[in-house]
This record gives C-alpha cells, sequence and structure tokens, in this order.
C-alpha cells in the first residue's frame, strides 16, 4: 500500500512539472500571461542630411518626396511621408499649415518612442498640454536611421530645422518671407526655424524659434544647421 502511494505521488510531481514547464514555454504562467506589445514603426523622423540645396526644396512635393526617399531607404516606404514644413499665401494660393499634413498620430520615432499622440499634443493646444509638453528632445528626436544628431556642445551644430511655422504649427500671415519664398528658393529671403533638441533661442521651441540668415546652404549652415526637415508618416 505504501508502494502505491508512492509511486502515485511521484506521477504527480512529474505531472505538475510537466505542466509548469508548457506553461514556462509557451510564455504563460507568468503575470497576466500576456505577450509583450512590439514597438510602433516609425511614423517620426528628423532627415539625417538635408537635400543640400539650402532651403529650396522643390516645394512642398520636393520636401515630400525627400521625406518618402529617406523613408523608403529604410524600409518604411510603404507609408506616406509629408515633411513639416508651412507654406505663406502667394500668387492666389493660400497658406499650407504644416499642423494640418501631418496626420493625426500618434508618431514614434525610429526606436519605437512615441513623441506625441496627437497634432493638439505636439503643440501644446490648450495650457494643459502645452503644461505637460510633447517628448521631443536631443535623444527622441533621431534620424530615419536611428541616430542621434548634432545639436547644442556637438561640432557642428545642425539643430537648425526648416518649418516656416509659427509655434502653434500655423503660416505666418504677415508680409515677411518666413519660408525662403515658399520652399524654392536659395538665395532671397528667410526661413523660419526650429530646434530639434530644444535648447537655445528664447523659447527653446522644438518648430519656432528664429529665422535663417538667408535661404542658401552657406546660410544655413551659419545659422546652426544643415537644411534638414522634421518628416511625419500621415497614415
Amino acid at each position: 500500500m505504501s508502494n502505491t502511494r508512492y509511486i502515485l505521488g511521484t506521477a504527480a510531481l512529474l505531472l505538475g512539472a510537466s505542466l509548469s514547464f508548457g506553461q514556462a514555454k509557451d510564455g504563460k504562467g507568468k503575470g497576466d500571461g500576456k505577450a509583450k506589445a512590439a514597438p510602433p514603426p516609425m511614423s517620426f523622423f528628423v532627415t539625417s542630411v538635408g537635400p543640400g540645396k539650402g532651403a529650396d526644396l522643390g516645394g512642398l512635393a520636393g520636401a515630400d518626396m525627400y521625406c518618402q526617399m529617406l523613408a523608403a531607404a529604410v524600409g518604411r516606404g510603404n507609408s506616406t511621408w509629408h515633411a513639416y514644413i508651412s507654406t505663406q499665401a502667394a500668387n492666389g494660393q493660400p497658406a499650407v499649415n504644416a499642423r494640418d499634413r501631418i496626420g493625426m498620430g500618434p508618431w514614434a520615432n525610429a526606436k519605437g518612442q512615441v513623441i506625441a499622440n496627437n497634432v493638439a499634443e505636439l503643440h501644446g493646444d490648450t495650457l494643459e498640454i502645452a503644461r505637460l509638453g510633447n517628448r521631443i528632445t536631443k535623444t527622441t528626436a533621431i534620424s530615419e536611421k536611428g541616430e542621434m544628431l548634432n545639436g547644442v556642445g556637438d561640432t557642428p551644430n545642425e539643430h537648425d530645422i526648416l518649418t516656416g511655422s509659427q509655434p502653434d504649427g500655423r503660416a505666418y500671415t504677415d508680409t515677411a518671407d518666413h519660408t525662403c519664398k515658399n520652399w524654392t528658393s536659395c538665395s532671397d529671403g528667410t526661413a523660419q526655424l526650429g530646434h530639434f533638441d530644444r535648447l537655445g533661442g528664447g523659447n527653446a521651441s522644438w518648430n519656432s524659434v528664429h529665422p535663417s540668415q538667408g535661404c542658401s546652404q552657406q546660410n544655413l549652415v551659419a545659422t546652426g544647421g544643415a537644411g534638414k526637415l522634421y518628416c511625419f508618416a500621415t497614415n
């Protein structure tokens, strides 16, 4: 009788161990049993390099094409990409706001870190949201390759990003040129710039700190930039 009890007890222990092993192998039996969610695909980046023609981007279409090309080079060409730039009313054409052309969000960088959940959070549309702020910093505003970029304290400093926008992401409505003739000039005009590292300038804004010295590549470099852009996936 004692031998029978011993055999049954041993069998129960072996069965329990087998079940526990199976649960661990399947990723169950620990915590809530849910698999770790995969990081979201890249939907935001700062261009690793500028097009090289100063602020002459070929207009909105040319800037969007550049974002699309860089995204495709790292396997994200299946989404539609737009450059975060505004244009001003000119020649009978209405202004275009950068905030209106980047989709609804959320947006994540190449490492899966979400920098903003929606347009309102990205721009701090209310006082409450503005106090929290978006999550664009030097460590999160990385390139399409997932690399950190040169900012304040680096040589050369290239933290200026072309936007042509006011802090709320809308186009300027005055008569001054804030977009280098709507991104078609590498000579006349100026371009409004943001700082991707949120350092320098009076307001440390990611999208609207100061104008460039001019529209040529040399002018952009002299100001602290390289003609780089913010790119957002619209879908």
